[in-house]
């Protein structure tokens, strides 16, 4: 990898980074959003909603865009508007203006993460690339563990100061991208040509093989299994295990530690050793495996272990995916990485209003249908992997 190139990479992990950490410091003052301006739970749910159903909208629409106009453009705009989505939150006083906020965050979000992954895609190698979305997917984890605990320092001084603290962090890094990005490069970004390749005008067409559907059906069916596990995770250790608010941020903070050795240090290695696909199928089976091991669990012990089992599976099989995008389309990763971020946004809207409800059933039900999705998922990437090897236009390792 060049030195320039590889200076170029270096910054979008910097620019998402420090996007992850504004993210990661708005966690801890929610619940006292919602208590300062007398919100309900519903209100706050619906927030997240149409973060991530701006997202799930506009992701396809800024990949395709990001291929024929160039990455540069849309990534710094997207820096641009994420601090203004942020600057607009804590400026605000009322349920309408915190929703318009979140609805402009989710755009941003769209424009940053599709683009970034894409970008990734467009200067790394074949050799390099998991590496490269390796070292993003540490700095997104890197960003959501050191976030929180700097939110609530910062939220001893008001509630709306890590909203502030965020915007400015967006600044931050729209600037460092702009100014640090080689000029050589910026200007390719902005180009027709993405490594000697036409940008196809076919779009969607383009990309359709079988094995992406099956690719595509695969990320749409788990995504709704991993959003629906982690989004009740702290409610049913809690209330099944009785976990205290330490042990569960212990656990958290283990898993993160985990997480980032596995997506920095090894996560190029096992992807060489097994293949995206094959690395794929055993995260899936880990999840299933562990996830039926925390239903059959009698102590505490056995739930920790087995949480961090499934949490780092978790980790490493997002990027796994996002790696073996890249393999197909190679002239549409913005418009393939966009339909990733999309189809996963669906799972994170429905997966946690879906969990939540037959949690009120039985906080077991959830999770026997999560097992359930992740198994099925393993068998699906059978079918992954069988295209793959007779669609002669992908390079397969």
């Amino acid at each position: 990898m060049a030195k320039e190139t590889k200076r170029a990479i270096l910054i979008i992990v910097l620019a998402n980074f420090i996007i992850c950490l504004g993210w990661g410091l708005i966690i801890p003052v929610e619940p006292f959003i919602k208590i300062e301006y007398h919100l309900t739970a519903g209100q706050m749910g619906i927030m997240t909603s149409l973060y991530a159903f701006a997202q799930f909208i506009f992701s396809p629409v800024v990949g395709k865009i990001s291929d024929k106009t160039g990455r540069t453009p849309i990534l710094t705009a997207g820096l641009i508007l994420y601090a203004v989505s942020e600057f607009m939150f804590a400026a605000a006083g009322d349920v309408m203006w915190f929703n318009i906020s979140r609805i402009i965050g989710g755009i941003s979000a769209a424009m940053v993460g599709t683009t970034s992954m894409a970008m990734a895609a467009d200067l790394s190698s074949d050799k390099d690339r998991a590496k490269v979305i390796g070292w993003i997917s540490a700095a997104l984890s890197g960003g959501l563990i050191i976030g929180p605990g700097l939110g609530g320092v910062l939220a001893n001084m008001s509630y709306k100061m890590p909203f502030w603290f965020s915007g400015i962090s967006g600044i931050v890094a729209a600037i460092i991208f702009t100014i640090g990005i080689p000029k050589h490069l910026k200007a390719q970004s902005h180009g027709e040509v993405i490594e000697g390749l036409p940008v196809s005008d076919k779009g969607y067409k383009s990309i359709m093989s079988k094995a992406v559907i099956i690719l595509f059906a695969m990320i749409l069916v788990s995504s709704f299994g991993l959003s629906g596990f982690e989004s009740i995770y702290t409610l049913y250790v809690n209330e099944v295990f009785k976990f205290t608010l330490n042990e569960i941020a212990i656990v958290l903070i283990l898993n993160g530690i985990f997480s980032l050795i596995l997506q920095v240090v090894l996560f190029d290695k096992m992807v060489n050793f097994f293949s995206e696909i094959g690395l794929t199928r055993i995260c899936f089976i880990i999840g299933t495996l562990s996830t039926v091991w925390i239903l059959l669990a009698h102590s505490q012990i056995e739930v920790i272990i087995a949480t961090l089992f499934i949490f780092c599976a978790f980790d490493i099989l997002r990027p796994s995916i996002t790696t073996m995008l890249t393999r197909f389309g190679k002239n549409n990763q913005g418009l393939i990485n966009g339909i990733n971020m999309s189809l996963t946004s669906i799972g994170n809207i429905i997966g946690p209003i879906f969990a939540g409800g037959l949690m009120d059933i039985n906080p077991h039900i959830p999770y026997i249908i999560v097992a359930t999705i992740l198994g099925a998922s393993a068998l699906i990437t059978s079918l992954v992997s069988h295209e793959m090897k007779i669609n002669k236009n992908i390079k397969t390792n």
